[in-house]
């Protein structure tokens, strides 16, 4: 018993008595969570704790001002927020990401952890809650209800904003490989057959761009992330808050973040539908299904070595088999395939969880964050190495590509306006069959004069506009 006592401490909830870790710093009704929710072991993303700690100085600050918050009180939560922030007691936030609907569990552990703090900064002792209460005075004017949500959104915002520079990057190295493979003919590839000729850098310029595009998606869908429904309280109503009270956290919480956020035009809006978390969410999809795409076409393109494509040549950056010796992979693209199929899944499970809701609250919000957090930090992470380890280093089989461009069957589309489809096609039935060249076939037949014929079927001048004059 004397051991037992020295390992927990006894504090009471509504539901009664609870042992918590005597070391610990949440509190019974963490602990009741992490005995209900032993479900993944995985935890919410530090940069979710620091926007909920946000949203606990802010309040703190705020309800001191508007004096619903005795000032040494809200002088202990402040300084105890600050800290979190500062990255200590990272070890406290302990509830699984699959917990109690709307995060009610979450919001509590970080009110534990901040109480708990700030009592023992000011003198007291973890669990004595009679001058820092977590319920009274660090969530003060609050909800779950309206915490998670503006938390939720005030992460996402944080952590695209470390996304953007790292798909900005990869755009910039796209676009240094059009420049580099500007003069590099290879032969186009529609249904995966030969088509016309085509640069290597206009292919590369067709992935830039979309990259490009689907980066300025996820820039527009992010602006509705920045509308926060903090000060709504339980329903949306503001219920025990100061009137003054939501005007003023949104005016702290830009002064804390250093984002552009703002206050919700319908406070009930803002708690019922989480549309901004879908929308952002869809928009980053849409990047990784460009990216799938492009990993794909990478790795087809430098198939072989020597019995594929092989027309480029991605960096080798470590064995690819343990039984085949020399054997390298495209392990690069193949991360960011994984990924990115990670990222759609996500965003499947957050499009059902959106449509979850019910009259004035939807509580499917804590897998939504995780799921959201997920994709955007595992899809930044996957970028900078992608960049790095292989984007920046890939090469390019010049003799190998023009004698694709050369050898196709469908250079002879540059013929059409001189001697007509249906001809065209009869040479290039007859080239795949005898195995002549266009070339050959034209001149046996005297369609066109040899002078006229290379004119025609120089590569460069099949991959810009225009037609020869007969």
């Amino acid at each position: 018993m004397n051991s037992e006592k020295k390992q927990y401490r006894i504090e009471k909830d509504s539901l009664g008595e609870v042992s918590v870790p005597i070391g610990a710093y949440y509190g019974a009704q963490t602990v009741r969570a992490r005995e209900n929710f032993p479900i993944s072991g995985i935890r919410p993303h530090p940069i979710f704790t620091k926007s909920m700690v946000y949203v606990k100085r802010a309040a703190a600050k705020v309800n001191s001002e508007l004096g619903c918050l005795d000032d040494e009180k809200s002088k202990a939560i402040i300084n105890a927020t600050d800290r979190i922030i500062a990255g200590e007691f990272q070890d406290q936030f302990v509830v699984d990401v699959y917990q109690a609907g709307a995060g009610t569990s979450y919001n509590m552990n970080v009110n534990e952890v901040i109480a708990n703090i700030a009592i023992e900064s000011s003198g007291g002792e973890k669990g004595d809650h009679s001058a820092i209460h977590p319920n009274d005075h660090v969530n003060f004017g609050q909800s779950t209800n309206d915490v998670f949500p503006t938390a939720m959104r005030i992460a996402g915002l944080l952590l695209l904003t470390e996304l953007f520079p790292v798909v900005d990057e990869l755009v910039d190295v796209l676009n240094e490989k059009v420049e580099e493979f500007d003069n590099i003919i290879k032969s186009g590839r529609t249904h995966l057959q030969d088509a016309a000729p085509i640069k290597l850098g206009q292919e590369f310029s067709g992935y830039a761009s979309s990259v490009s595009k689907a980066l300025e998606k996820i820039r527009r869908a992010s602006d509705a992330l920045k509308e926060l429904g903090i000060g709504g309280t339980a329903v949306g109503t503001g219920l025990n808050t100061h009137p003054d009270y939501a005007q003023k956290i949104i005016c702290e919480l830009k002064e804390i973040t250093g984002l552009d956020v703002r206050a919700a035009t319908n406070y009930f809006e803002a708690m019922q539908s989480n549309a901004p978390i879908t929308e952002a969410s869809g928009a980053v999809k849409v990047l990784a299904i460009e990216l799938i795409r492009i990993a794909n076409d990478l790795r087809l393109l430098s198939s072989g070595p020597k019995t594929g494509l092989a027309e480029i040549t991605l960096p080798a950056v470590q064995p690819g088999s343990s039984i085949m010796p020399g054997k390298i992979n495209p392990v690069m693209a193949e991360m960011l395939n994984m990924v990115c199929f990670s990222i759609i899944g996500n965003d499947l499970t957050i499009t059902m969880a959106s449509q979850a809701g019910q009259c004035e609250l939807n509580v499917m919000m804590p897998v939504m964050q995780y799921k959201l957090l997920d994709s955007v930090s595992i899809l930044t992470n996957a970028l900078k190495v992608f960049t790095n380890k292989c984007a920046k280093g890939i090469t390019v089989n010049e003799d190998r590509c023009y004698q694709y461009a050369t050898g196709s069957m469908a250079i002879v589309t540059a013929l059409n306006p001189y001697i007509g489809y249906s001809t065209a096609a009869e040479v290039a039935k007859e080239s795949l069959l005898t195995g002549k060249s266009i070339k050959e076939i034209i001149l046996g037949k005297k369609l066109m004069s040899e002078e006229k014929l290379d004119e025609l079927l120089s590569p460069i001048s099949m991959t810009k506009p225009g037609f020869i004059s007969k």
